[in-house]
């Protein structure tokens, strides 16, 4: 939101510069996103002056040349202007900026020689000094005395709210008086940040009470306290019909005949053009003002164009079409709200009125809506219409009923003032708070406790101040024997609702920066779930061992699946496709970590930092389906889990180690066994992950041995998908491509199958027997495999056997190959013999039979 500094001064008027106006402002909440100047610059340069002289160019059918009287502000006599604008005339007064002056688009006016008459100076456009964009041709200031727009400005005491516009001049200035004495020239604007809970700060007089609190500094009175319009029924002039109460909690309108449209004053003008409206005509431009001071949209209708002279507020039907202020046709659905009279649609509700019943040139009838839509019904259709106005991102955020009266008060005075109108007796008034409408809203009465405000701030906070404060934000406060009792003023309502609302009032105003730090209560602290401390302990152990842990979107789009080849794949099916997505790119929810983690990589590789170990906790997301004859949605399943990435070498180079190894598939099974180890569960490794962008024959699934559960799996990327991702690097032997390892397991699963209660046994004292085992097996049994057979054949007296050998070669024979098996056997109550194992040797031997094994040797 732009508020201009010179039209904020009108109302509270701190003896502070634009920069300590940011930081009170800035410090409270109300924080300023940027500061910008209106205008024009350097505004000594910029004179009154009267045309005594305009004569054609000699060289120039469209050029004038003018002698123009500047007062005593020239030393030299009367300066010659050459001018293009079509409506010079002698014996106007206009708008000169002499060399020096800067115009708003940053130019510098300078003596220059046109078609060979030298010009010292430019008389000024509207637009050239960004007062609007309206009169053609020069600014004609004889022409603004007659319409009573032109006043002179009056002086400004530091600290006192109200610079006024004074009485209109009955005459024009005199050549030489300084511009800015008679027109708005410059101002800086402040851009805010008005957060979803601050509606009474989407006007100007709402962030002049902001101020006004944060300072200290007078507020003016509010500019809707006189009204002159009044309550009852307007008669047959007009009616209103509102048949969705519970979208429109209120619609009040009043009538205005005898209406001059034309342009609006220059003060009006300056104000919309530096708060980014562009000024059309005065009636407009009324409600355009209006809004942006108190915060309330406001519609002005064209009561000849209104067929039947009634408007109805209903819910639209599907498919019904209505065109826009914008000049597009927009299709509505049953949940948008229209503004209808007896030939259809009028208007989109809170959004944009219609071109049907605009006002225009002809006008002399209006009819003035001010309504309260409901927030988020609003946002929806604008949303979903894709329009955005000034008028619905105020709507959007919840406005009071009570607003209405005072954006009523406020433009019936300027069209009265403005426009020459006559407001008609009576106000419709249908809905809450009306007269109606029944009973209105309760006020919201809160204790504030003195005790309490002490206690959630860590230092005491005079009463007294606590009332100075909420009594200048509107807050209505009184005493009580513990403290201050609070009304909620109604544009408050939605975001103040108990007492640590009003505390955090409190400090915000009187200075959060004075707060000193202090150490909380001490309460029973909360622990952890069992879950939560092995998912803990899972994060620490693979931060322990050097990967980063990286923290990605839960989106991803369609082109993401594709580049890991799942276009075709089951995967893609169940994905779960967002409503209302941001964007195309986060269309969908993901499926997968490996999304996320290979982003990360893939930005981390495009800046020079190839070597990655990267991690993620985070959840993944996919359709369920339930099976039988014909497949149906049960509905999203969502679960926790853990996905690595390790790319390129795994340690930093040395000396000692020029070239450190690799990710490759051991890395990541290596890393797999740590996981184990640390969570104490038993995995296994199967081949058959198949997966389209893992490597066929470097992939595995991972199993928890205990229930044969599948947890997830691991393996080598896909080549394809490496280098889409950039991911590619030369192998550690220096043929052939490295491919980064991935893994990803269900935590959750994970989790359940770990051991929570740490199991503790006797440290054996009696040495183990170890014997060496050599079997000649067919390729297609894996190592795992014949591990698990000779593990069961074993028994509890075989504590440990691992492969510590693998050998192919013409003595074995095609298709087979060669385990070296290391046996340890241990007993708890003797030192073991050969002839105590002996039986169980045989056992593991007759189990690797029958997996087609026999002894080597």
């Amino acid at each position: 939101m732009r508020v201009p500094l010179e039209w904020l001064r009108e109302y509270c008027d701190p003896a502070l510069g634009v920069r300590g106006i940011e930081e009170r402002l800035t410090m409270t909440g109300t924080k300023v996103e940027a500061i910008h100047h209106h205008g024009v610059r350097e505004p000594e340069c910029f004179l009154v002056g009267r045309i005594v002289r305009c004569e054609r160019h000699p060289d120039a059918d469209r050029l004038s040349v003018c002698t123009v009287d500047l007062g005593s502000a020239s030393a030299d006599g009367p300066a010659t202007i050459v001018c293009g604008a079509p409506n010079v005339a002698a014996g106007q007064t206009v708008a000169v900026a002499r060399p020096g002056a800067v115009m708003p688009d940053g130019t510098r006016i300078k003596r220059a020689k046109l078609r060979g008459v030298v010009s010292e100076g430019m008389i000024c456009a509207e637009q050239e000094l960004g007062i609007g964009t309206g009169r053609d041709g020069i600014l004609v200031l004889d022409e603004l005395v007659s319409a009573g727009q032109l006043h002179r400005a009056g002086p400004r005491e530091p600290g006192v709210p109200g610079r006024g516009r004074g009485a209109p001049l009955t005459e024009p200035p005199a050549p030489g008086t300084p511009l800015g004495e008679v027109l708005p020239l410059a101002t800086e604007v402040v851009e805010l940040e008005i957060t979803p809970n601050r509606p009474d700060c989407l006007g100007v007089y709402g962030v002049a009470r902001e101020l006004h609190a944060a300072t200290g500094a007078p507020l003016a009175p509010a500019p809707w306290a006189r009204d002159p319009g009044s309550a009852g029924s307007l008669g047959a002039t007009a009616a209103v019909s509102v048949r969705c109460g519970e979208l429109c909690p209120r619609f009040t309108a009043r009538v205005f005949e005898d209406v001059t449209l034309g342009q609006s004053p220059p003060w009006l003008k300056a104000r919309l053009s530096a708060a980014g409206q562009r000024p059309i005509n005065n009636v407009v431009d009324i409600t355009n003002y209006v809004m942006l001071l108190t915060g309330q949209p406001l519609h002005a209708f064209d009561l000849d164009r209104v067929a039947g002279g009634q408007l109805v507020v209903r819910c639209a039907r599907h498919g019904e079409e209505v065109q826009t202020l914008d000049g597009q046709t927009r299709t509505l659905d049953e949940q948008m709200v229209l503004i209808c009279d007896a030939d259809g649609p009028t208007s989109i509700a809170g959004l944009m009125g219609g071109a049907r019943s605009e006002v225009g040139e002809g006008t002399t009838r209006v009819l003035l809506e001010v309504a309260t839509w409901n927030g988020p019904n609003i946002h929806r259709t604008s949303w979903a219409l894709g329009l955005r106005s000034e008028a619905s991102s105020r709507f959007e955020k919840g406005l009071a009923p009570e607003q209405c009266d005072q954006a009523q008060a406020l433009a019936t005075s300027l069209l009265v003032e403005l426009c020459g109108a006559t407001v008609l007796p009576g106000t419709i008034d249908v809905g809450e708070r009306s007269a109606a409408g029944g009973e209105p809203v309760a006020a919201t009465r809160i204790r504030l406790r003195e005790a309490r405000v002490q206690a959630i701030l860590g230092v005491p906070v005079a009463r007294e101040r606590q009332r100075e404060i909420l009594r200048a934000l509107d807050f209505d406060v009184a005493d009580a024997p513990d403290g201050l009792d609070v009304e909620v003023p109604p544009l408050r309502r939605a975001d103040v609702t108990r007492e640590a609302d009003l505390i955090e009032e409190v400090a915000r105003i009187d200075g959060l920066e004075k707060l000193p730090a202090t150490l909380p209560g001490r309460r029973p602290a909360g622990m952890l779930s069992p879950g939560q401390r092995l998912r803990r302990r899972v994060v620490d152990a693979l931060a322990g061992r050097g990967l980063y842990e990286t923290v990605g979107w839960s989106f991803t789009s369609p082109g993401r699946l594709d580049e890991l080849q799942l276009s075709d794949d089951d995967v893609l099916r169940r994905a779960v496709a967002l409503r209302n997505p941001l964007s195309e790119e986060q269309s969908l929810l993901r499926t997968t970590l490996l999304c996320s983690l290979l982003d990360s990589a893939a930005r981390n590789a495009a800046r020079g930092s190839a070597d990655l170990r990267l991690f993620e906790v985070g959840a993944v997301f996919q359709r369920g389906v339930a099976g039988g004859l014909e497949e149906r949605e049960t509905g999203v399943e969502e679960h926790r889990a853990l996905g690595v990435l390790l790319a390129g070498r795994l340690a930093p180079a040395t000396w000692a180690a020029p070239e450190p190894p690799r990710a490759d598939f051991y890395a990541g099974k290596a890393l797999l066994d740590m996981l184990a180890q640390t969570l104490r569960v038993e995995l296994e490794c199967e081949a058959g992950a198949s997966l389209p962008f893992l490597h066929p024959g470097r992939c595995a699934r991972v199993r928890a041995r205990a229930h044969a559960r599948t947890l997830g799996w691991i393996g080598e990327l896909h080549p394809e998908v490496a280098r889409r991702f950039d991911l590619l690097a030369p192998a550690a032997d220096g043929a052939g491509d490295g491919l980064p390892v991935a893994i990803e397991l269900d935590l959750d699963a994970l989790v359940e199958e770990a051991q929570v209660e740490t199991a503790y046994r006797d440290v054996i004292s009696y040495p183990a027997l170890r014997q060496d085992l050599a079997v000649v097996l067919p390729e297609t049994v894996a190592a795992a495999q014949a591990l698990a057979a000779v593990r069961e054949a074993g028994g509890r007296t075989l504590e440990g056997a691992e492969v510590f050998d693998v050998y192919t070669g013409p003595q074995i024979g095609a298709g087979r190959r060669s385990l070296a098996l290391a046996l340890a056997f241990r007993a708890p109550d003797r030192t073991l013999a050969d002839d105590d194992v002996a039986p169980l040797r045989e056992r593991i031997v007759a189990a690797l039979a029958a997996l087609g094994g026999e002894l080597r040797g």
